[in-house]
This record gives structure tokens, C-alpha cells and sequence, in this order.
């Protein structure tokens, strides 16, 4: 008996050692950034994971097939969110580009073929017209695109992405926002794999916090 709690007893404190480790593993500055003021989310009622994002990164489109199947797997209180980057540019036409999607009814269909079209095609897509012979074989006419890419909609949403950015305070690309308050870097993961496991950690704090 007093053999067998012994052996209850080590593997206790194993499992609480190993909790301190993981939770250790992962340090305020080091794996990722408290935000001084915390930026809005999407859904007031969900943990939000959002992600900054480029079409023309390479990193985000080697991150793309990644974070994809990740998001799929999120539970129910969790809401991901891309948010295009607005750094001027190409990049405020990519986001417009997002935006035009997303308002089509076509962002599903099309995200991947985006990042393939400029970083496997090398069709940069960076004017209206090399997006509408792009979008063509979707099913977009011109004068849709036209009309989605010009609407107050898609305007206000580049706005607010804009905003976003710098709410964030982000420098490069891709990097994740979870719950508006806290920032990771790829340059501070190390990895993609590792974005994901500090994203999911501090998605663990967010909810352990609303519980209590």
C-alpha cells in the first residue's frame, strides 16, 4: 500500500512539475508580447486567435496550409480571424483584395489560389486588372469586382484593418493576436508548430481568466 502511494505520489508531482515546465516554457518578452492596450476583437463573446498577414509574404504562404488545419480544429469559444496588413502599397491592395473576397462570398474559394498565384505562378496580382483576369475562372465578373472592390464596405474594412495593424503594434508578418491582448512573433516562436502551442496556451489563460 504504502508502496503503491508512493508510486501515486511521484507521478503527481511528476504531472505538476511538467505543468510548471509547459507553463514556464512559454515567458512574457521572450515567447510573445503583452499589448499595452488592448485592441478590439470580432466577437466579444469568443476567444479570438487573429492573424496579421501578407498574400505576398513567403512566410504566410508557408504558414498558410499550417494555421489552416489548426484553425479548423478550434473549439467552440474560440473564433479565428485573418486580418490582412496594411503597411501601404501592394500590401493595402492585397488587403482590399481580401476584403473584395470576403464580400463576394468568395474568400473559401479563393485564399489558397491567392497565395499560389503569386508565389507559384509569380502573377503578383498587383492591379484591379490582373485580380479580375485572375478571378475570372471563379465565377467574378468585372463589373462585380468592380463594384465590391470600390463598395463603402470593403472601404471600411481596409480602415479598420488599418487599424488594426497598428493597434497591434506589429512589424512583419505572420504574426498572431489572441484576444486582442497578447502578440507572437514568429522571430520569438522559432516556429510555425510553436506559434501555435503559445497561442493555444494563452488561449488556455484567456479562458481560465473569463471562468473566473
Amino acid at each position: 500500500m504504502r508502496a503503491l502511494f508512493s508510486v501515486a505520489l511521484i507521478w503527481l508531482l511528476g504531472s505538476f512539475a511538467l505543468a510548471q515546465a509547459q507553463e514556464a516554457t512559454y515567458q512574457e518578452g521572450v515567447h510573445y508580447v503583452v499589448l499595452p492596450n488592448p485592441a478590439p476583437t470580432q466577437d466579444p463573446d469568443k476567444i479570438e486567435v487573429a492573424e496579421l498577414f501578407w498574400y505576398g509574404c513567403p512566410h504566410c504562404y508557408a504558414f498558410q496550409p499550417t494555421i489552416e488545419a489548426w484553425s479548423k480544429t478550434l473549439p467552440e469559444d474560440v473564433n479565428f480571424r485573418p486580418v490582412p496588413a496594411m503597411f501601404g502599397g501592394l500590401w493595402n491592395k492585397h488587403g482590399q483584395l481580401f476584403y473584395t473576397l470576403e464580400s463576394l462570398g468568395k474568400l473559401e474559394e479563393t485564399h489558397d489560389a491567392v497565395f499560389s498565384a503569386i508565389h507559384r505562378e509569380r502573377n503578383h496580382l498587383d492591379s484591379e486588372d490582373a485580380m479580375i483576369e485572375f478571378l475570372e475562372p471563379y465565377g467574378i465578373t468585372r463589373d462585380q469586382f468592380e463594384r465590391a472592390w470600390s463598395s463603402f464596405g470593403v472601404k471600411s474594412r481596409v480602415e479598420q484593418a488599418g487599424r488594426l495593424a497598428r493597434d497591434y503594434r506589429a512589424t512583419g508578418v505572420p504574426c498572431l493576436i489572441v484576444n486582442g491582448k497578447y502578440r507572437i512573433e514568429g522571430k520569438m516562436a522559432g516556429t510555425f508548430e510553436n506559434m501555435l502551442k503559445i497561442a493555444e496556451y494563452l488561449v488556455e489563460q484567456e479562458r481560465q481568466a473569463n471562468q473566473g
